[in-house]
């Protein structure tokens, strides 16, 4: 059976097992280490982390300070917090510099479940995708998210990197020419109808509905694009162009996040029908995490009605 984790968890076991060989780096929490499972790193480097209370913009202006001194770190909190509360400071105090801080936004999207529409953040790939010279990245399972640590840790720069609550099926391990690179997209089920992009949970939506469409005859390609920004042009332009239509899927509002940034890729390069599944720009429900996302569209049968509009638009 298939690895089943939360990246928050599978991130956690990564930076405690990577501090060893990262002297330099540093971490710093919200109070939330627990959740974002920082905690991991806490209990191994004692004296390379620090809890700033529920300061958030505190936080994330020492630890501006900090890679000033040449430490690379790594801030904690809640995305709602790492990407809302503390915009001005991400990007007065880190993006605006370029400095080599990577914002860590843990319990992104609906999955959050029961916290509530006020905790449930569909905003951060808008708004980071938005500062100058910011990577940003979604990883869909633990082996992905172990990958992006590492990369993160060799990167020099501004990142945000979202984690999930929810433990997710592991897809990336094994699959046939997977190889992760940031920047650059990988294609874990190839097809020839419709090309399906998707990032962070949405990727395991995205091949059980590709699955089911085959049943119906449908040639699904499913993309996991776990860099939003900078975006993988060049196999988004290739996939438009060898199956005719794309939809592209996220735990995140269709406004400001990947599916603009593809949408907007494919209008410049290479004109075909595209079809955004998300959120549709409304505020989450508290609820059971499964049921908020059912409830929202948020499932493989969504993706694949998505992907019956898309075909009839290619026609």
């Amino acid at each position: 059976m298939a690895e089943k984790i939360a990246t928050r968890a599978a991130y956690g076991e990564a930076l405690a097992a990577l501090g060893e060989h990262y002297p330099q780096l540093v971490v710093l929490d919200a109070d939330l280490s627990g959740s974002t499972m920082s905690k991991k790193f806490a209990d191994k480097y004692p004296e390379r982390f620090f809890n700033m209370g529920i300061a958030e913009a505190n936080m994330t202006t020492v630890a501006a300070g900090l890679s000033t001194c040449g430490k690379k770190v790594f801030t904690n909190t809640f995305a709602m917090f790492a990407a809302g509360r503390a915009f001005e400071q991400v990007r007065n105090s880190i993006a605006y510099p370029h400095l080599n801080v990577t914002v860590v936004g843990s319990h992104g999207g609906l999955s959050v479940g029961e916290d509530g529409a006020t905790h449930q953040c569909c905003e951060d790939y808008a708004l980071m995708r938005s500062l100058p010279g910011m990577l940003v990245l979604s990883p869909c399972d633990a082996p992905e998210m172990r990958q992006a640590v590492q990369a993160l840790l060799d990167y020099e720069g501004p990142a945000y990197l979202r984690l999930g609550r929810l433990a997710v099926e592991s897809v990336t391990d094994g699959a046939p020419g997977y190889r992760f690179e940031l920047g650059k997209g990988a294609v874990l089920r190839d097809g020839g109808d419709v090309t399906v992009i998707a990032a962070g949970m949405m990727v395991q939506m995205a091949l059980k509905a590709a699955e089911a469409l085959q049943a119906e005859g449908v040639s699904v390609r499913v993309v996991d694009m776990h860099t939003i920004k900078p975006l993988d042009e060049a196999l988004v332009l290739r996939c438009a162009r060898e199956t005719g239509c794309i939809v592209t899927t996220e735990e995140h509002n269709i406004i400001g996040g990947l599916g603009e940034a593809v949408a907007a890729c494919v209008s410049a390069g290479c004109p075909v029908p595209v079809v955004r599944h998300g959120v549709e720009d409304v505020f989450g429900r508290s609820g059971k995490a499964e049921r908020v996302l059912e409830h929202f569209g948020l499932s493989p049968e969504g993706i694949a009605a998505k992907v019956r509009q898309a075909l009839e638009l290619k026609k």
